[in-house]
């Protein structure tokens, strides 16, 4: 037990640490929180993917899937940042704003872990 919750701690604070220069860099650059936005979408992707390789290939160890899938994946996507974001922009005025970037991270995240499963059969 203890060993499970040291590898979803590690991939949790890679994952995390990657989120946060990732968010740094782009946010930057971009007015809206598109640090954020591509962290969820490509962590969708990489989740597919992670999901189908176990599912394709079942002799991965069970700590390669707590330490990428649980934790590296579990830290860098943040919805509970991207709620934060979609308060302070509605509280800024930037309501339809929100309202798109909430639907398109919901809609794309998903389609992302589709094509994250069907890239991981081919």
């Amino acid at each position: 037990m203890i060993k499970n919750i040291v590898l979803v701690f590690l991939g949790g604070g890679l994952g995390t640490a990657l989120r946060y220069g990732l968010s740094s860099w782009l946010n930057q650059f971009y007015p809206w929180a598109a640090g954020t936005f591509s962290a969820n979408i490509l962590g969708s992707l990489l989740i597919g993917l992670l999901m189908g390789w176990f599912i394709k290939w079942p002799h991965f160890e069970a700590d390669l899937r707590l330490l990428l899938a649980i934790g590296f994946c579990g830290g860098f996507t943040t919805f509970s940042a991207l709620a934060l974001e979609q308060v302070n922009m509605i509280k800024n005025g930037a309501t339809m704003h929100a309202l798109v970037y909430m639907a398109s991270t919901l809609i794309l995240g998903v389609a992302a872990v589709f094509l994250g499963l069907w890239l991981s059969r081919q």
